[in-house]
């Protein structure tokens, strides 16, 4: 009886915990990189003085977002004058338990760090701005291999806006855009650092992670280059964009849309079900989408289903629930704010600046968006194609010293990547990351 009472306990425990740690946000746009978290019990009204604010630290400034699995909190931080550094919290207090830092400095437009790690087994991985790929063990917090994304494959002069590479773990590879010369999307091998296959380069410079999309069952590795940079790249010749498909075990190109117009392509492609694809963009590009069509022999086809200037955004994916996409498409010359899009097109309503969201993060969960709005608010909304329905907002984050040059033009410029983990949210801005109280 005894024996039987610790196996029962030992099983209750272990449900437990597997059901915290499933609620986990362990890369770039949480568990199924589509911005929507399992997480239950989400608070629907806040005090006054909003959401109870946990713990914050120090950061340096930058737009990189974290991870979290099993209670630790992973955030590549960056010093410009010195290099990157992975950084290691503990969730429930914000103690900082260790840190791998390396040597790449360096600065561009908009400096500071810009990518979310992943956190996969034993392994963190990270790629910072200039290219330095690391795999790091997360319990010696040494180096197991590390490659240059960018050198390895012939790059040279860095992208004007850096990289900005949120690596995706599948199966046992570790997938990342090199966009280099000599390579497109690269997959190596998640333990050892070797390379397992390469697309040759698919295009002109991209800040786009990759994405899985499934067509007729099966997942397809979905990368988006940008159309030329006519601003950064006057010399070269207009061409358009790519959406490629891409075999996820061999790198075998499936398919490839050429018509992408967006010169700075920075949100991953959405998966919107039935074989369709849409993607966004800032700088007044708007959205794009295709379906995918399977032929008798075995060949895809993609084909463009409508596109639209009046709904997009510029660092991140839509969100998709019931059937309709929710954006913040606030672009150089275009304040639309909090848009709503349904799958064939068609505008439900904007909030434009009255609230204003612009560049910032939003996450799906309890049937409520948690959103960041870019500048100093945290929103909690009701996602509805009949309005724009807020429940909550609360005034969080803080605006950054005065810069220089075009950076300073931008405001707050709080555009990270938010995480939700064991009803905390994390969210930083250009000096602290906190952790707030959003569920029970």
């Amino acid at each position: 009886m005894k024996t039987q009472l610790i196996f029962v306990s030992a099983l209750l425990l272990m449900t437990f915990a597997n059901s915290i740690y499933a609620q986990d946000w362990p890369q770039f746009l949480g568990p199924e990189r589509n911005s929507t978290s399992p997480q239950k019990g989400i608070l629907r009204t806040w005090p006054e003085s909003g959401p109870e604010v946990l713990w914050t630290v120090n950061v340096g400034i930058g737009y990189g977002g974290p991870a979290v699995r099993e209670g630790k909190v992973y955030l590549l931080d960056r010093d410009d004058l010195v290099g990157d550094n992975l950084r290691c919290f503990e969730l429930s207090s914000g103690k900082e338990l260790w840190n791998f830092a390396y040597d790449a400095p360096g600065a561009v437009m908009f400096p500071g760090s810009r990518s979310v790690p992943t956190v996969d087994g034993n392994h963190v991985y990270s790629c910072g701005p200039y290219g330095d790929l690391y795999c790091i063990d997360i319990n010696t917090h040494k180096p197991v291999w590390n490659k240059n994304v960018w050198t390895d494959f012939g790059g040279e002069k860095i992208p004007i806006w850096a990289i900005s590479q949120c690596p995706l773990v599948y199966g046992n590879l570790l997938v990342i855009a090199s966009q280099a010369p000599e390579a497109g999307v690269v997959a190596y091998n998640k333990t050892t650092g070797e390379i397992v296959w390469k697309t040759s380069n698919l295009g002109n410079e991209t800040y786009v992670s990759p994405s899985i999309v499934k067509i007729e069952g099966a997942n397809h590795i979905v990368m988006v280059t940008s159309s030329t940079n006519s601003f950064g790249h006057a010399e070269l010749p207009k061409t358009p964009g790519n959406i490629t498909g891409i075999e996820p075990l061999t790198g075998k190109i499936l398919w490839n849309f050429s018509g992408w117009d967006c010169h700075i392509s920075v949100a991953p492609a959405v998966d919107a079900g039935n074989n369709k694809i849409l993607v966004v963009g800032g700088y007044e590009h708007g959205a794009l989408m295709i379906q995918v069509d399977k032929k008798a022999d075995g060949s895809f086809e993609p084909k463009e289903l409508f596109r639209t200037v009046e709904f997009g955004d510029q660092t991140k994916p839509p969100v998709l629930h019931n059937g309709y996409f929710y954006a913040q498409y606030g672009t150089n010359n275009r304040r639309d704010g909090l848009v709503c899009m349904n799958m064939n097109g068609e505008i439900m309503w904007k909030t434009k600046r009255y609230p204003d969201f612009n560049k910032g993060s939003m996450i799906l969960a309890d049937g409520l968006i948690l959103a960041t709005d870019g500048a100093k608010k945290l929103f909690l909304i009701e996602p509805d194609p009949a309005a724009f329905k807020p429940i909550a907002s609360a005034e969080l984050l803080t605006a950054p010293p005065a810069g220089e040059g075009m950076a300073a033009r931008f405001g707050t410029q709080n555009w990270a990547p938010i995480a939700l983990a064991n009803g905390k949210l994390l969210i930083r801005d250009q000096s602290r990351m906190m952790c707030v109280k959003v569920a029970k």
